[in-house]
């Protein structure tokens, strides 16, 4: 069962991805504040599969398919419902969208070739940046504690830092690709 554990958290979050759509359409505090509750959880299951497959040494070719998957799916819908809402840019929207498609593509092509790398640290910031944008631009409204919150401008803020690591972090990997694969090559002429 635990062997498993890490490919379940990840379908949990394909499963999370409906209901947060359903809630969205319907603004409101309430509903955006549960649809950010459910976004939050599942953007924790991002973080928790990778882990307990590491600690417990059941990575999976399966899970390291279906993780991306399942994060573009996440974001993506996500994203795609703020700007029906009105609470994102669509050029933003679709400057992260073509990103994701591109890299994917590109993931696609280097297996061709058995690429050994790996995701950068730039691209895990702009994972937890885009979590931690859509957040707050799901809870949208301003909330009154000892100082007023206003989660769209965090939100908002957060965005803009996310896109500009989400466009680094895929030059970063086009970049990298691009050498690994002279550099094979190069190998592979002598």
């Amino acid at each position: 069962m635990k062997r498993h554990l890490p490919n379940f958290l990840t379908l949990g979050r394909l499963l999370l991805v409906p209901p947060i759509v359903i809630l969205l359409f319907f603004p409101g505090r309430f509903p955006s504040a549960v649809a950010a509750g459910i976004f939050f959880i599942a953007s924790l299951t991002d973080f928790f599969d990778g882990f307990i497959a590491r600690r417990l040494k059941v990575e999976s070719s399966f899970g390291r398919f279906l993780d991306p998957i399942a994060d573009k799916v996440l974001v993506t819908s996500a994203l795609i419902m703020l700007i029906a809402l009105d609470r994102v840019d669509a050029w933003i929207v679709m400057l992260i969208i073509s990103r994701e498609v591109a890299v994917s593509a590109l993931r696609a092509t280097t297996k061709s070739w058995d690429s050994t790398l790996k995701p950068s640290r730039i691209g895990k910031w702009k994972a937890f940046l885009q979590f931690a944008a859509i957040i707050p631009l799901m809870i949208h409204y301003d909330y009154h504690f000892y100082v007023t919150i206003d989660f769209n401008k965090i939100g908002t803020i957060l965005i803009y830092i996310a896109l500009v690591l989400t466009m680094w972090s895929g030059v970063d990997y086009f970049v990298r690709s691009y050498r690994e694969y002279n550099a094979k090559d190069s190998a592979s002429a002598d």
